[in-house]
């Protein structure tokens, strides 16, 4: 039995990268933690100066208007993990001078977003202890500084607490007030929404609230910024970030509502404590100052979570920005304990000048303005990337309603900053006229910035130049990410065709022998593939690394994936000139050849299969693995991921005992595994359920991590367990 495997959790890096250490909580955590602070425990007095009682419908509102960027920044997240976010899309598809504008734009608006909330620790804590709010949210930031610096695990793990506590003083806040509400005359409430009027400014005022309040949820797509971070981002980034706003939109829309239903609407307008003022009027029953005492400690709990991962999240826009070049080279050093410490300590110092220097109300609004300038260019990006149609652009998750509902989010967010007035529009214009300066004055004449968006790609179509680097990145992003759970590449490299030449052969001879075998599968001749793979290699699409050649193509006569695996035993010279150099490439030395054809329909996941290999081939153990395989079952376990396989010989005793004489159907495989290689005197059987075990036979299981490692615990055991319980030997 195969003892050797990968922990499918492993938080391994590559060279230059951080750690994966967060997982769907930690997202969550981050999300909602990024939003829920000033926003509800500082701007809804604010708010509600602007547009009176309606003030809880502009929260919601504004809740609506965010969604199509959380679905564009789930999109844009599972196909790119890279730390930056919204720079690191906006650059790769509109260009470095759209990635400066919005890298140091939305570092800028985060850096203000997790001042201010720093800023609110002050004023709540003075409930109790008479402290200067500003050098508080000072001493405040160093904390969460030396924090970040030691590491993103522990960094969340406090986070993780944080928004614990805070949901659920916020639950006990929503259930008492609308206990409180239902218990006084309905007058008396209806009042408080009538009079003088339900929306006494109007509806420009009342718009002009919902882009106020706006800033409430950016941070919601910041927690794209650390998707480099993120264990199985196709899934727990979208995931996490839908559970985050519906969770804070319901907290926000209730909370507020109770607030405007409790508290009288004139000292309301000037409150900056607002949720304290309702909660003390509606706990008088609780003994002493019980129920201020809770709201006070999920205020400190929220500023502090919004600190915590505003900074966190600020701090990855200098870093990826520095690994392009945009900004100095130093930005991006990872330090002792792999963080960005260098960008980390220079964000501190921006928040720190942020609280000294603005005031609340300023922070939120220029925060807001360019924010929703941010979301503009976001739903762009989606729709670029679409279009682009680049092949390895492959995002695990989709938005919904595309191209619709990012020309709503355009259309809206575009109105809101329209709303906000000629303050928030000449701030937007002054951050982008001096972030197009810093691009031509700092990193334009730079060598190293190289590089054009997708937005080429869509010109490309139309006849103009497009940057092919771009798709090279995005392979590499993808070897990196690895297969999703659906792509069958075990069941592939299982029933896949295996060549074992030793007798020298040309190239053009080893594309006749796998066209042979694939024209017993394919409804194709096999002089009709062969010519596919040759003209595949004649103008370059056949990668050749570490002395192995993919030769590929998709065909739409076909609905699975074939493989061919061959092992040279004598090199084999491939073909590696570029036509489109002038220069001649010589040809390249090749051991193996894998060739593989997928259906048309589905081109990322041809292209993820190509990244599985390649990212195999490169590990440093494959050569001699690949050399030593005594036949052509192991040549296929070669290129098996460890962790969803298990391979066994069937004995007369010992733990394989139990599946001798028995028929496939009967041996009780786990649902998601299923026995896919069958040896038996040197000839491989198709296995069916009624296929019956015999003695000597090898045998390979396939299945997911945790079905496999439910097999390998069930053959392991099999000496205790009774004698219908499936049991192995050690083959490896």
């Amino acid at each position: 039995m195969s003892a050797t495997g990968s922990d499918p959790t492993s938080t391994s890096v590559t060279p230059g990268r951080l750690k994966k250490e967060l997982g769907l909580f930690d997202v969550f955590a981050l999300s909602t933690g990024a939003m829920f602070s000033s926003g509800f425990f500082l701007l809804p007095g604010l708010a509600a100066a602007q547009a009176g009682p309606s003030v809880f419908l502009a929260y919601l509102l504004a809740a609506t208007i965010i969604m199509p960027a959380m679905f564009s920044s789930a999109e844009l997240g599972t196909a790119l993990p890279r730390a930056g976010g919204n720079y690191f899309y906006l650059d790769r598809s509109l260009g470095p001078v759209a990635g400066t504008i919005t890298g140091l734009g939305s570092y800028l608006a985060l850096s203000l977003k997790t001042a201010f909330a720093l800023v609110g620790i002050g004023a709540y804590a003075t409930f109790y202890v008479d402290l200067p709010e500003k050098p508080v949210a000072v001493a405040l930031t160093v904390v969460f500084v030396v924090l970040n610096v030691v590491g993103a695990k522990e960094t969340t793990a406090l986070q993780r607490w944080l928004v614990t506590v805070l949901l659920a003083v916020m639950a006990l806040f929503i259930v008492q007030g609308l206990v409180f509400i239902a218990g006084r005359p309905l007058e008396e409430t209806t009042a408080r929404f009538t009079e003088p009027s339900f929306t006494p400014f109007g509806l420009s005022g009342f718009l002009a609230t919902v882009g106020f309040v706006f800033v409430s949820y950016a941070g919601l797509t910041k927690v794209a910024s650390v998707a480099e971070e993120v264990r199985n981002p196709d899934r727990n980034l979208p995931l996490g970030m839908m559970l985050s706003l519906g969770v804070t939109a319901a907290v926000y829309t209730l909370g507020v509502f109770i607030i405007v239903a409790v508290v009288d609407a004139e000292p309301l307008r000037t409150d900056l404590r607002p949720v304290a003022t309702a909660a003390a009027a509606m706990t008088e029953w609780l003994p002493g100052r019980l129920g201020l005492l809770l709201v006070v400690v999920a205020a400190l709990a929220a500023f502090a979570s919004t600190g915590n991962a505003g900074l966190m999240a600020a701090s990855r826009f200098p870093m990826a920005m520095a690994r392009d070049r945009l900004l100095p080279p130093a930005l991006a050093r990872l330090g002792r304990f792999r963080t960005p410490t260098v960008a980390i300590l220079t964000t501190g110092g921006l928040m720190v000048a942020f609280i000294l220097l603005l005031d609340p109300e300023g922070i939120a609004k220029l925060a807001s303005a360019f924010q929703l300038f941010i979301f503009i260019m976001v739903n762009m990006a989606v729709i670029v990337m679409r279009e682009s149609r680049i092949p390895s652009y492959d995002p695990g998750y989709r938005s919904p309603l595309y191209p619709w509902m990012q020309l709503f989010g355009i259309l809206t967010c575009g109105s809101l900053i329209a709303y906000m007035g000629w303050p928030a529009i000449l701030f937007i214009i002054g951050i982008n006229a001096a972030c197009i300066m810093w691009y031509y004055h700092y990193a334009h004449r730079n060598p190293e910035v190289e590089r054009d968006g997708a937005i080429y790609h869509w010109f490309g179509r139309l006849g103009r130049r497009q940057y092919d680097g771009l798709d090279r990145e995005f392979r590499q992003i993808m070897k990196e990410k690895g297969l999703r759970d659906e792509d069958p590449f075990d069941e592939i490299v299982a029933r896949s065709h295996v060549l074992d030449l030793r007798e020298p052969a040309t190239f053009e001879h080893v594309v006749r022998l796998a066209a042979e075998r694939l024209a017993t599968r394919l409804p194709n001749t096999a002089d009709e593939i062969a010519t596919r793979f040759l003209e595949g290699t004649r103008i370059g699409l056949t990668p050749v690394t570490e002395g192995v050649a993919l030769p590929h193509f998709r065909t739409a006569s076909l609905d699975v994936a074939e493989m061919v695996l061959v092992r040279a035993h004598h090199p084999i010279a491939v073909p590696s000139d570029d036509p489109l150099t002038v220069e001649v490439e010589p040809d390249r030395q090749a051991h193996a050849v894998f060739f593989l054809v997928s259906p048309d329909e589905n081109p990322g996941q041809h292209l993820r299969i190509l990244a599985q290999v390649a990212g195999r081939v490169d590990e440093d153990d494959f050569a001699d693995a690949w050399r030593a395989a005594r036949d052509e079952a192991e040549l296929r376990e070669v290129l098996l991921r460890d962790e969803r396989f298990v391979t066994l010989r069937i004995t007369e005793d010992g733990p394989s005992a139990a599946w001798r004489d028995r028929a496939i159907r009967d041996l009780g495989l786990p649902e998601d595994c299923l026995i896919v290689m069958i040896v038996r005197r040197g000839r491989m059987l198709v296995p069916q359920g009624r296929t019956v075990l015999r003695d000597d036979d090898r045998v390979t299981v396939v299945g997911s991590p945790e079905g496999v490692t439910e097999v390998r615990r069930r053959l392991e055991a099999a000496p205790e367990a009774d004698a219908g319980e499936p049991g192995a030997s050690a083959d490896r």
